[in-house]
């Protein structure tokens, strides 16, 4: 009799706790006397998850916050690339994080260990030339998107288009009647959902300006609401003090962001996965986002991609206006929102075709590709 499968994975972050939260429990349906280690939170630890040591660890955003644990991260991938090693599962998995996880596959694969990354990372819009030690690294990409799987296509890297969760968990058609009622907003009153980011400096530099847009959005559409769903407590301060002297019918909301989406008419949003999930709730959008100039000038030599939006990549054309940098000014953005409130059905049309498209059972997909690699399918 054949000892439980083991299977290793590592996720560095929130989402991709859900990720591997969701493919752990598909992988148990199949193997129900599993073993799953690596490094998780604390969904994937309620799966069963040995976790070396706690996922915080690895969450760290900006390149001035990663060079002062650098010496640390490298410490614990060489220790977890022993322990691994050591452990000898059947197959390692590691969920997005390509920074610390990509490395760590190398290793492992060199080891003999199969190894899949789960999430691409944005290889096919900047610095391509990743694809290579992607390719090196990996037996196989599971990606979330097609257009990223006809990259590694592209590039011979073996690659399965697994479908995106969110895509799965958001219902074709969101009740609108019932996410206003939720949020005790009038039912026949046009509302409009603000999402500057999720991040501090996001709202940082996108907040004002999505304030000053209402202002002017409410001057040519009098009777509007607008819904702003805070992320975080110290978000919510943030916004509260952007706020300060401003006249506006506004409802700041903490967390909520799905109910916001199915109770608006539209939103500005900036660039990011919130833009998938307005998407997928079929609400006219429009895109925006500013970076610090020497940033922006550095990225527009180097990113490949003809858009920045998820919408516009997933229907190859621009389905959604984007307004990056100086042409992010809150008459613009007013002008272009105005006519979605009632208007939006050409983007909406697109979005439903999209959706369709990604609703593939994406942990099941993901957990029969990794299985089929182990051996175990």
């Amino acid at each position: 009799m054949s000892r439980p499968i083991r299977v290793a994975l590592v996720a560095g972050e929130a989402s991709g706790d859900i990720l591997g939260s969701g493919l752990m429990q598909a992988i148990k349906q199949r193997h129900p006397d599993a073993e799953f280690i690596g490094v998780g939170g604390a969904r994937m630890e309620a799966e069963g998850l040995k976790s070396y040591f706690p996922m915080e660890r690895l969450a760290v955003m900006g390149l001035v916050e990663v060079l002062g644990r650098l010496f640390e991260l490298l410490r614990r991938r060489r220790q977890l690339a022993r322990d691994l090693i050591a452990a000898q599962p059947d197959v390692f998995i590691g969920i997005d994080a390509p920074d610390f996880n990509l490395g760590l596959e190398l290793k492992l694969r060199r080891a003999g260990i199969k190894t899949v990354h789960y999430v691409s990372p944005s290889v096919w819009a900047w610095r391509q030339k990743r694809v290579l030690k992607i390719r090196e690294a990996c037996d196989l990409m599971l990606t979330l998107f097609p257009f990223e799987a006809q990259f590694y296509d592209e590039h011979q890297v073996p690659v399965r288009f697994v479908g995106h969760p969110l895509a799965d968990a958001i219902p074709q058609q969101a009740d609108r009647a019932a996410a206003r009622e939720a949020l005790d907003l009038p039912q026949d009153e046009p509302v409009v959902a603000l999402m500057p980011g999720s991040r501090g400096g996001e709202v940082a530099r996108l907040g004002e300006l999505f304030l000053e847009a209402a202002i002017r959005l409410r001057a040519l559409r009098p009777g509007i609401h607008f819904l702003l769903p805070c992320a975080t407590p110290e978000r919510r301060e943030q916004l509260e003090q952007m706020l300060a002297g401003r006249d506006l019918p506004l409802t700041l909301l903490n967390g909520r962001s799905h109910e916001a989406l199915a109770a608006c008419d539209a939103v500005l949003i900036a660039s990011g996965t919130a833009t998938l999930e307005a998407l997928l709730y079929k609400r006219p959008m429009v895109v925006a986002y500013r970076v610090a100039p020497l940033t922006y000038r550095i990225l527009k030599r180097l990113v490949k991609s003809p858009y920045i939006s998820l919408p516009n990549l997933l229907a190859e054309r621009l389905l959604v206006p984007e307004l990056i940098q100086d042409a992010a000014t809150p008459e613009a953005l007013a002008q272009a929102v105005a006519p979605l409130i009632d208007g939006g059905q050409v983007q909406t049309e697109g979005f439903d075709v999209i959706h369709r498209a990604l609703r593939r059972d994406a942990s099941v997909s993901a957990a029969d590709a990794v299985l089929k690699l182990a051996g175990r399918g």
